[in-house]
């Protein structure tokens, strides 16, 4: 009786064992497809995005599968929110600021001249107001918008001739997108924004006088160091944040388990994307300064750079006046960067000076 007794215990064990291992590999898998703004195999800004998709397919034991499409395969560099809005894509990596024409409100989410670092606008994003106040603005439309790889302090641009004073800048022609290219417009630059493949040709032919792409690692690729000698230190993109952008139909239809790992991995390939930036900008202004001693480093004049403050003020005040939400934005970048400038000049500033006065003796 004892024995027979164990034996269905034993059976019983099993067949829950069984059930359980059932259920396990009965669970739905999640097909999604993603578009990037980026070409294929694009450095940096892709390894983001294929990191991010590898990782949640690892750590959802394979119930989350992401399909990348590249810009040559979808053919719409700068239309990834509109196919993501539309379903045709479950989602899309690139920038916010891309969008300012359809949603101007958009352009907040990736970096504002003179504005945070990347350590102080990520502390923005995941501890301030920055997360609300994105999913605010792209609610309306169906998607969410998460953090999506951050390159640090973008160089300033490209310049075939060396900009003196602001009368070199009058009538320029400069691929610069984003506020930063309102401000320009201001002080008399022309701005215009033409997709990452076509702005080697587009400077090499004169379309344009100047490109802003984003650091030696990536600009070293497109070949810019060929054609222009002055490379300017930036000022207008302090933390570029890229974006992985959701349609909110796709990120409902997920369990709640597989939420929180596409969260993790968004959040991780992210911050893998800042660090790489740093390591391979290094490499690639070493290797330009060796291989291309044409090229100068140059900062914007001092009347340059008090115009373009004072433009960039200006513009912010108009826009703040005229829309309620952008205000809300505007008011907790300021006040959350004047909180963490405080504590970043008094330790990554207060370091950098020692080292560079102890390393530099008068």
């Amino acid at each position: 009786m004892k024995l027979r007794s164990l034996f269905t215990s034993a059976s019983a064990l099993a067949l829950t064992a069984v059930l359980a291992s059932t259920q396990v590999f009965a669970q739905e898998t999640f097909n999604l497809r993603m578009a990037e703004t980026w070409g294929p195999n694009f450095p940096i800004f892709g390894d983001a995005s294929r990191s991010m998709a590898e990782m949640a397919e690892k750590m959802s034991n394979g119930r989350i599968k992401i399909r990348i499409d590249s810009a040559n395969k979808h053919k719409a560099p700068l239309g990834v929110f509109d196919m993501v809005k539309a379903g045709q894509y479950d989602m899309g990596h690139s920038a916010s600021y891309y969008w300012k024409g359809k949603v101007p409100n958009t352009l907040f989410f990736t970096s504002m001249p003179f504005g945070m670092t990347a350590t102080e606008q990520y502390a923005w994003f995941y501890y301030g107001d920055g997360m609300e106040l994105m999913q605010e603005v792209y609610k309306p439309h169906g998607l969410l918008s998460f953090p999506g790889g951050n390159t640090g302090v973008q160089m300033g641009g490209w310049f075939r001739k060396e900009i003196k004073s602001l009368d070199d800048l009058q009538g320029l022609k400069m691929r610069i997108p984003g506020f930063a290219g309102e401000v320009f417009a201001k002080v008399g630059v022309s701005p215009t924004n033409i997709a990452p493949g076509e702005l080697y040709t587009a400077l090499e032919r004169s379309t344009i006088d100047a490109v802003e792409w984003v650091g030696p690692a990536l600009d070293l690729r497109l070949g810019f160091q060929q054609i222009a000698d002055y490379y300017y230190t930036g000022w207008h993109e302090p933390a570029t944040e890229l974006q992985f952008l959701i349609n909110e139909k796709t990120w409902n239809k997920l369990p709640a388990d597989l939420q929180e790992i596409m969260r993790i991995a968004m959040r991780t390939a992210s911050y893998d994307m800042l660090i790489q930036s740093v390591h391979a900008n290094s490499e690639a202004w070493a290797s330009i300064r060796k291989e291309h001693p044409n090229v100068q480093i140059k900062t914007f004049p001092e009347d340059v750079i008090q115009a373009m403050s004072k433009a960039n003020d200006e513009l912010l005040a108009e826009v703040a006046a005229n829309d309620e939400q952008a205000k809300r934005i505007i008011e907790s970048q300021h006040e959350y960067m004047d909180k963490a400038r405080e504590y970043t000049n008094i330790s990554d500033r207060a370091y950098l000076n020692t080292m560079y006065e102890m390393n530099n003796p008068q």
